[in-house]
């Protein structure tokens, strides 16, 4: 059974080789194919609807990507909320609104122990969710997300 490497700043990035990579690859290389047909078939309808329908690949690509990162935000922002809840003093629930999904996001990775410090912090100084990870001590790992 091989062990999950400790998660960091530096290798928290996930990627989905056939997805990421392979799938854009061949999106290009259709684009290509279909670019070059319609330089020689520049009249025909067909070309030109190869043309659409592969830039509707592109679109769809980048769409099914999207989408589920916004739910996965939307799902770690409620997360990091009922977390801060949880491990905040009472009289600092209210600051946790004040906190944007880009810093919820960034503040998954802190320990519990200093996830309200760092949110604080975050509220204060106007931090990034890149600029949050940067401060991170104790590195919480978040698997799930690719």
């Amino acid at each position: 059974m091989t062990e999950t490497p400790q998660q960091h700043l530096k290798n928290h990035a996930r990627f989905d080789p056939s997805f990421h990579f392979l799938l854009f690859f061949i999106l290009v290389v259709n684009i290509v194919v279909v670019l070059a047909h319609l330089a020689r078939h520049v009249l025909d309808i067909y070309a030109w609807w190869l043309l659409i329908l592969s830039m509707g690949f592109f679109i769809m690509y980048f769409k099914i990507r999207i989408y589920p990162l916004k739910v996965q935000d939307r799902v770690i922002r409620l997360e990091e909320r009922l977390r801060l809840q949880a491990l905040a003093p009472e009289q600092w629930h209210a600051r946790i609104y004040h906190l944007t999904e880009d810093q919820l996001i960034g503040l998954r990775f802190a320990s519990d122990e200093e996830v309200v410090e760092l949110a604080e912090t975050a509220i204060t100084e106007s931090l990034t969710r890149k600029q949050i990870k940067e401060r991170i001590k104790t590195w919480r790992a978040d698997h799930w997300r690719i």
